[in-house]
């Protein structure tokens, strides 16, 4: 481990993020160009002919504590917190990001009670929330924005704005980021600790945002440092003891997820290529990234005992972000799903037409059922059409077979960014069982919490996501039971506060 290199690279424009969406190289260059308004200017003229950019506005100041209106009654066994991150601060002073993923990171709280549920939200109180809130103004460049007097970037994590998602493990909670350390928080008040450490060589080292944790209670995770190639795996026991391990990687892709699987590792790196020239010129991250089709999609597998031994296979060159699970059969066959579109192009410029109101569509997703044989190198993938992201599995199965995957999907032709159902897809069959919220809510991720006292058969157990109401501007939180979505929620809260769209959570039983 050559901590030198991952914090020179991490220095060079937060190089080593791995959240993101990259753009290809018909795009223009340096899209996100010094910022002095006019991102903001744009976005405010569309706020009232665009009902869909109240999941986009941001907020300024935390959100305290307030009970939502329930209508129905919670399963008795249903209490805890669901814990969710996302991008909540948009703008400041005169500057509002050019990206989505640029925002800094706010825990939203929903704590399930005798009572109710009761919501807060708070921001993280990272290096760079304090100091550039302290200051009025952005002070750093961004993923996707090139802030006009930036100051240099004094440590990798000085930028870490924490804001991509939730893991719960060995006693601690934490909100993950991609380019630089996890951020320590209490689960009960939202305050923010200090950054996390995994060992003094892994000081301000990439801990990215999907950590799988199996049957055995082990977290696996990766880190990528995209300046000089370098991809960092964590193994961390339940107890929190860690392992790690570092491998050189050719063309250095985005990877924001990857599946694990009893024996395995898997890793699919689509064709967008770090470009350290570009880099080097001054680019964001984001435009620091060149779309090489001709690379196919690369999957990269790992024996977890062998991680020094890498195998390589291809697949038709795609873009992901998120994996749902993987397994292996006894042939030494790997199953993996993942939702796929052909290119880069609806995150690249998608996500930054979102910052200024604009919405000129999307590009059609599926899900990807992929078979990797470990012992002939050889894989193959098959589509199922499905507008949907957000995968997520009963997480008893992660890493074992799976029949199900869970996800938030649009089945409507829309004028809007977005998802209006939640879905559970049956893979092998193809049948789907869907609750559809209607064409002016929009559809957060929705993750599944096993019943206690259930049996070891998938899928028992709740549904429990958020959405977003754009008429009444009122944000929802709903149960399902997760074998009859078509019913709807056994119960939904509701509050007059409309939340900043985000990305992932988790649930934390009581």
């Amino acid at each position: 481990m050559d901590r030198r290199l991952f914090c020179q690279s991490l220095a060079l424009g937060t190089a080593g993020s791995a959240l993101t969406a990259l753009p290809v190289l018909s795009f223009a260059a340096n899209a996100g160009g010094p910022e002095a308004g006019s991102t903001l200017n744009a976005f405010n003229q569309q706020r009232s002919r665009a009902p869909w950019t109240l999941g986009f506005e941001g907020l300024q100041a935390d959100l305290a504590p307030e009970p939502m209106q329930l209508r129905g009654k919670l399963p008795k066994d249903l209490r805890g917190t669901l814990l969710r991150n996302g991008p909540a601060q948009h703008s400041l002073g005169e500057v509002r990001y050019q990206h989505w993923f640029d925002g800094d990171g706010m825990i939203q709280q929903y704590r399930f009670g005798d009572q109710g549920i009761t919501h807060q939200g708070r921001f993280l109180r990272t290096q760079k929330f304090v100091a550039e809130n302290a200051a009025g103004r952005r002070l750093y460049h961004s993923f996707g924005t090139e802030v006009a007097g930036a100051s240099p970037m004094p440590t990798a994590d000085a930028g870490n704005v924490a804001n991509t998602s939730v893991v719960h493990h060995a006693g601690e909670t934490l909100a993950l980021w991609e380019g630089g350390s996890a951020t320590l928080f209490d689960a009960r008040t939202l305050e923010t600790g200090g950054l996390k450490t995994w060992t003094p060589e892994h000081a301000g080292m990439p801990f990215s945002a999907h950590p799988k944790i199996g049957a055995d209670g082990s977290l696996w995770n990766f880190g990528v440092s995209s300046m000089h190639g370098l991809l960092s795996i964590y193994q961390v026991s339940a107890q929190g003891q860690v392992r790690t391990a570092t491998l050189k990687v050719p063309d250095m892709a985005m990877v924001h997820d990857f599946a694990v699987t009893e024996q395995h590792l898997v890793f699919l790196l689509p064709p967008l290529i770090f470009d350290r020239e570009r880099a080097h010129a001054g680019s964001t991250f984001m435009d620091s990234h060149v779309w090489r089709p001709e690379l196919g999609m690369r999957a990269l597998v790992l024996h977890k005992d062998r991680l020094d031994q890498p195998q390589w296979m291809e697949l038709p060159a795609g873009f992901l972000f998120h994996t749902g699970n993987a397994w292996e059969d006894r042939n030494g066959v790997i199953h993996l799903d993942y939702v796929r579109t052909q290119d880069a192009s609806g995150v690249v410029q998608g996500f930054r037409a979102l910052m200024r109101g604009e919405f000129g569509g999307e590009p059609a997703h599926a899900v990807a059922r992929v078979e990797l044989d470990t012992r002939s190198g050889r894989a193959r993938q098959t589509l199922q059409a499905h507008h949907a992201e957000f995968p997520r599995i009963d997480p008893r199965f992660v890493g074992r077979r799976h029949t199900e995957l869970f996800m938030a999907e649009r089945v409507a032709v829309s004028n809007r960014p977005g998802f209006d159902c939640v879905t559970r897809l049956q893979l092998d069959s193809g049948k789907v069982d869907r609750y559809r919220y209607g064409a002016d809510v929009m559809v957060e991720e929705h993750v599944f919490i096993p019943a206690r006292g259930a049996s070891a058969k998938e899928g028992e157990g709740w549904l429990v996501g958020t959405a977003l109401d754009l008429l009444r501007r009122r944000t929802l939180l709903s149960v399902f039971d997760a074998r009859r979505l078509a019913q709807g929620p056994l119960a939904q809260g509701s509050m007059d506060r409309a939340v900043p769209l985000g990305f992932h959570g988790t649930f934390i039983p009581a």
